[in-house]
């Protein structure tokens, strides 16, 4: 049994995004996985701030939110993690960026347990869900970019993404490419799907899948 963490990041608690994580989800749990959702705007209320004024005695983040326990209690042990965000000006939701830049506060040099903490972000299986309003194919690269240099950064593996276009809330569902269906088969596959990244030098035969 893996364990699968879906962070839900979109304000809108009943919207697009947390539709897709519930679709993956059950996959998930189907395909045997522990699975738990959070919505990232319960646990993140503040931005990053200025580490060297904002640190506690026991020199951990000063920031008393919710991140701390969503980070370190579900988000290191985790095996895979599927992100799900709305698209907001051709980039993910603030919440989302936000949760991204508050690791920082558990990874620095000056975090007392900036070594387990980065063992703990590294070589997950990771995976998006997006959606948009927008069916342009280019609309969602700059989420996509992002998602995949933090998976390249943490050694971590970027298996797979779905886009779910819809705007009001349930417009996924209507969706006639199914991206709930393709959600669900990302969340019961995520931890099984291949994964390359070739460089020019890399040994591989001519063909992707065994004969």
């Amino acid at each position: 049994m893996k364990k699968l963490l879906i962070l839900s990041s979109s304000p809108r608690r009943d919207g697009n995004s947390i539709r897709l994580a519930e679709a993956a989800a059950h996959g998930a749990t189907e395909a045997g996985h522990a699975v738990e959702i959070f919505q990232v705007d319960d646990h993140v209320s503040s931005f990053l701030r200025d580490c060297r004024q904002c640190r506690n005695d026991r020199g951990e983040c000063g920031i008393e939110d919710g991140f701390r326990e969503l980070f370190l209690e579900h988000y290191l042990p985790a095996d895979g993690i599927l992100f799900a965000t709305p698209l907001y000006w051709y980039g993910m939701s603030g919440q989302l960026k936000t949760f991204f830049d508050r690791t920082f506060c558990y990874y620095a040099a000056s975090c007392p347990d900036s070594a387990a903490n980065i063992a703990g972000m590294a070589r997950k299986r990771i995976g998006l869900l997006i959606s948009s309003e927008e069916t342009y194919p280019g609309a969602i690269l700059g989420v996509i970019h992002s998602i995949q240099e933090f998976s390249r950064y943490t050694h971590s593996e970027f298996v797979g993404v779905v886009q779910g276009i819809g705007n009001r809330r349930g417009d996924v569902d209507r969706d006639p490419e199914d991206p709930l269906e393709r959600a669900s088969h990302l969340g019961a596959t995520i931890f099984d799907r291949h994964f390359s990244d070739y460089r020019i030098d890399t040994e591989r035969t001519g063909s992707v899948w065994a004969t």
